[in-house]
């Protein structure tokens, strides 16, 4: 198959503006994606034709945006192999389904001296809250560190496995790595002393084709606005038995079957766990996205970024005393790097004059960065309607940067 990139770009009309004088050359897919035209008309149609609050209307609008809510929820389904579509629970992206998971879960199966395995290369939002759960409940946290190629200690892992571990919680891909953490083996071997696992899929649902049924992994959160969907909307997959057992996150509005002042019974599943009115005009637009997704095909997509990936890493590399971090055989649609003795931000800020977009900084991974004994970096991450023409783009940037600073 031929990738169709120019249709596809066509189909982003964000990337056909102009920054600086400079068209746009766009990076910086692993912070947030372009929206495709499918996405925001399928938006723009639900506020402008069936916009209405969902499940609690029996009028005509309110039906159409309830069926429309929940066909996303089945698209979802579909797209990550869930077994049963009442295990997919809509959140505002993948902090607030860590956040669910760390409340309902942490507060009821999580005691005091309990363990739970986290990396030295999690996202803030994979750490924070646990931390937090620490304070609350006396838990501790074990930190498995990574090699100086940016890959887990898993020798490491393996030794922290043991009666006290309660769960293992992980990213997929890390953010600033690239790493594709061995998220198969991680759940075979937890799973092997009744451990269950949390998979942070932000970085990978866009690109790799995650069967959450497959992986057997009993939780796995991503965000919509990573995988050209919109913003405040995301998924938490919770394997059906946990969600059961899980007492609501908040309570409201929709995830109750009755309320007294004596007590109040909760919902079934999804619903007991999406108190109040959900963001369902972003939900529609998350199920556009998965659409758009499959019509190009994602093993499509992710051979295409591959090209790309490897492409960029080649021209880089003929760049001058350039450190990239995290250089794993096993990674993929993002590099992290730092020009040598020029600060990672004032290498964004002259790209940014040339139209180019970049992530600067420690990107909510402040414990990493103190493992590779930095501030931050130069994040440039990709997706599949960025092209080889913009990533000569970024050389002939980055040596301009290198000249200015001599």
């Amino acid at each position: 198959m031929i990738f169709p990139i120019n249709n596809i770009r066509n189909d982003f009309p964000i990337l056909h503006r102009k920054v600086n004088g400079k068209p746009l050359v766009y990076f910086d897919n692993g912070a947030t994606t372009q929206k495709p035209v499918a996405v925001i008309k399928a938006m723009e149609e639900a506020v402008f034709e069936y916009n209405s609050n969902i499940h609690r209307g029996v009028h005509t609008l309110s039906n159409v945006c309830t069926e429309a809510f929940e066909k996303a929820r089945e698209k979802v389904a579909r797209f990550i192999g869930a077994a049963h579509t009442h295990e997919v629970i809509f959140t505002r992206g993948t902090t607030e389904s860590i956040n669910l998971v760390t409340s309902s879960f942490g507060e009821m199966f999580l005691n005091a001296n309990d363990e739970i395995i986290l990396t030295e290369m999690e996202h803030h939002s994979n750490i924070v809250p646990w931390q937090l759960l620490q304070k609350r409940k006396g838990v501790r946290l074990n930190i498995v560190p990574i090699r100086d190629d940016g890959t887990l200690d898993m020798e490491t892992f393996d030794a922290f496995l043991c009666e006290n571990t309660k769960l293992v919680t992980i990213a997929h891909i890390s953010n600033v790595l690239g790493t594709v953490n061995p998220v198969n083996e991680i759940v075979e071997k937890a799973h092997q002393r009744g451990i269950p696992v949390l998979i942070d899929g932000a970085q990978a649902i866009q690109h790799l084709s995650v069967n959450v049924t497959d992986l057997d992994c009993d939780f796995y959160a991503f965000s919509g606005h990573k995988m050209y969907a919109p913003t405040g909307i995301g998924i938490l997959y919770g394997k059906e038995k946990w969600l059961n057992r899980m007492e609501p996150y908040h309570g409201g509005g929709e995830m109750i079957k009755h309320v007294s002042f004596k007590g109040t019974t909760f919902n079934e599943l999804p619903y007991k766990f999406e108190a109040g009115t959900p963001n369902y005009t972003a939900a529609i637009g998350l199920g556009a996205a998965i659409d758009y997704i499959e019509s190009v095909g994602l093993v499509n997509i992710r051979e295409y970024e591959n090209m790309l990936f490897d492409y960029a890493i080649s021209r880089m590399s003929e760049i001058e005393n350039v450190t990239f971090y995290g250089t794993s055989a096993h990674r993929t649609s993002l590099i992290s790097f730092l020009l040598n003795g020029i600060h990672p931000f004032d290498t964004g800020t002259l790209l940014d004059k040339m139209g180019i977009a970049v992530r600067t900084g420690h990107h909510c991974a402040q414990p990493l960065m103190k493992r590779l004994n930095i501030q931050g970096t130069v994040r440039a991450s990709f997706a599949m309607y960025n092209t080889c023409e913009e990533v000569d783009a970024l050389i002939n940037g980055l040596v301009k940067v290198r000249q200015l600073f001599g």
